[in-house]
């Protein structure tokens, strides 16, 4: 009998961890569950840091080239914006036409949200962007940071030759290393995410996935839209190898999915890509800078939820005001991704913004898991084409390499 691959046995758990916790709420509510789902979560955080520094550094110093790192990151950024527009247009124009809101009331006040009533700043965004200490950084897991002084570091690298080349050296060890402690720390996963499904479903309830139906109906069937028509586009376009793709991206976006955390993905993400063909520079540089600045399944539920709540609300937006929203989502939702509940900071800060009822925050947020779960698989999915889409720009070849295979017989082992 064939065995199962890593990714089927997180599928299986993660439907097992539903049952359990539908069938038996008071195990899922047991604080046991929900530690043992911490603790593969924590060991996740642990590889973030040191992979993100050890893989950007090399990548660069390696390039040899501060020039090509930076025309690398143009490429990339010009992209994202791309990308998001198109996903804030999606969301606007999914929500116009299925008037999810349409019937509903808001009964809550913006207080018992608990949740900040403004969102970023643009200069509060860039002065967060730059780290006063890498090693503060790096224990609050800031990732735009961790990135920005990486790709600095990495430039000083490259610039001063081989001087550098016993750091280069340790960093290319570290980031092999990190590699295989990553690979360690996967064997967990399929008990961590049945734990984090179980303690999800035992504390919440199936009405979880229940709740607000129809937006959640219209914001998954949106992102479906976008996953297999724009990206799907995205690929035809670049001449993206879509079947050595998915292998390299399924499972971590599975995960992405199961544990609704970005972080839980990344590492089998930067691996998976560089395994597939992506040169390790590109996947170190624009993965990691995708997470704040590419995230299209929370920019497009951001576009959806805003027009919901005032649908829910009985207020009417003009088009103009709809544009000018997306365009203020454009720039709120950069840098954030690190945030617990991101989108539902930046949401309140929206609706402030436009006199919308914050009240619309509390009557999301029972079902924002469900929700959750389906932008951040998105974000991860959509930064795993960013990094192909570069490589191609760069004129890599992905489809004569080999290591496109390399993917799927590593899931199946």
């Amino acid at each position: 009998m064939k065995r199962l691959s890593l990714t089927a046995w997180i599928f299986v758990a993660m439907l097992a961890g539903i049952t359990l916790g539908a069938a038996f709420p008071n195990i899922g509510k047991a604080e046991w569950m929900g530690a043992i789902a911490n603790v593969f979560l924590r060991l996740i955080k642990s590889i973030i840091a040191p992979l993100i520094f050890g893989t950007l550094v090399y990548g660069i110093a390696g390039t040899g080239s501060v020039k090509t790192m930076g025309r690398i990151g143009i490429k990339a950024i010009l992209y994202f914006e791309v990308l998001t527009t198109i996903a804030l247009a999606l969301g606007l124009g999914a929500v116009n036409l299925l008037r999810p809101g349409e019937g509903m009331t808001l009964e809550r006040s913006a207080a018992e949200t608990g949740l900040p009533q403004s969102g970023p700043t643009l200069s509060a965004t860039l002065d967060h962007t730059f780290p006063a200490s890498v090693i503060d950084a790096m224990a609050r897991g800031d990732v735009l940071q961790i990135v920005v002084f990486s790709f600095l570091f990495g430039a000083a690298c490259a610039a001063i030759g081989a001087k550098a080349g016993p750091v280069v050296t340790f960093c290319k060890s570290l980031s092999e290393v990190m590699f295989r402690y990553t690979k360690y720390v996967m064997y967990l996963a399929p008990i961590g995410v049945g734990a984090a499904m179980a303690s999800t479903i035992g504390s919440k309830g199936l009405g979880v996935l229940l709740g607000l139906g129809k937006l959640i109906l219209t914001l998954y069937g949106t992102l479906l839209i976008f996953v297999f028509v724009v990206l799907g586009a995205v690929a035809i376009i670049a001449r993206i190898p879509v079947r050595a793709f998915i292998r390299a991206a399924r499972e971590p976006f599975i995960l992405a999915f199961s544990t609704a955390s970005s972080e839980a993905a990344l590492p089998v993400a930067l691996e998976n890509m560089e395994l597939m063909g992506v040169p390790g520079h590109i996947v170190a540089f624009v993965l990691p800078t995708g997470y704040s600045f590419n995230l299209d399944g929370s920019t497009l539920y951001l576009s959806m939820a805003s027009l919901f709540v005032a649908q829910a609300a009985g207020i009417h937006m003009a088009l103009s005001q709809q544009l000018l929203m997306m365009l203020t989502l454009m720039l709120t939702s950069k840098g954030v991704a690190a945030v617990p509940r991101a989108s539902l900071v930046i949401l309140a800060g929206t609706l402030a913004t436009f006199g919308l009822p914050l009240s619309g925050v509390a009557l999301l947020l029972g079902a924002d898991a469900l929700m959750d779960m389906a932008r951040t698989s998105v974000n991860l999915l959509g930064n795993c084409m960013a990094a192909a889409v570069v490589a191609r720009w760069e004129g890599v070849d992905l489809s004569s390499t080999a290591r496109s295979e390399v993917p799927a017989a590593q899931a199946s082992a």
